[in-house]
């Protein structure tokens, strides 16, 4: 069992800049391929960026491209999302998750799931 905690929202006026994190316990976390997803009030779950099994792989939604920058550390126990210009419509929680295979644009291929950590931006 993998268990992630994110960390890092907050509120933040649009332009302004924010890093999550997301931290890995149990099990083997770096023989998952980490991501990030978000969800806005009323709104279904999206897909935000992946990163591939080997970390040279990057996928980002076309909303945030230029952005976002998703990344892992050394040690593959962190994630981050680094989120630069940030706009009113991303506001959201934002939630990290692990997967074992399958596509990543699939929400059924993640296989774990953090509790989620708020973002607001402010115009």
């Amino acid at each position: 069992q993998v268990q992630l905690v994110e960390s890092g929202g907050g509120l933040v006026q649009a332009g302004g800049s924010l890093r999550l994190s997301c931290a890995a316990s149990g099990g083997t976390f770096s023989t998952y391929a980490p991501g990030w997803f978000r969800q806005a009030p009323g709104k279904e779950r999206e897909f935000v960026a992946a990163l591939s099994w080997d970390a040279r792989g990057r996928s980002y939604a076309d909303s945030v491209k230029g952005r976002l920058t998703i990344s892992r550390d050394g040690a593959a126990k962190t994630v981050y999302l680094q989120m630069f210009s940030l706009k009113p419509e991303d506001t959201a929680v934002y939630y990290c998750a692990a997967r074992s295979t399958g596509d990543y644009r699939i929400l059924t291929s993640w296989d774990y799931w953090g509790q989620g950590t708020q973002v607001t931006v402010s115009s």
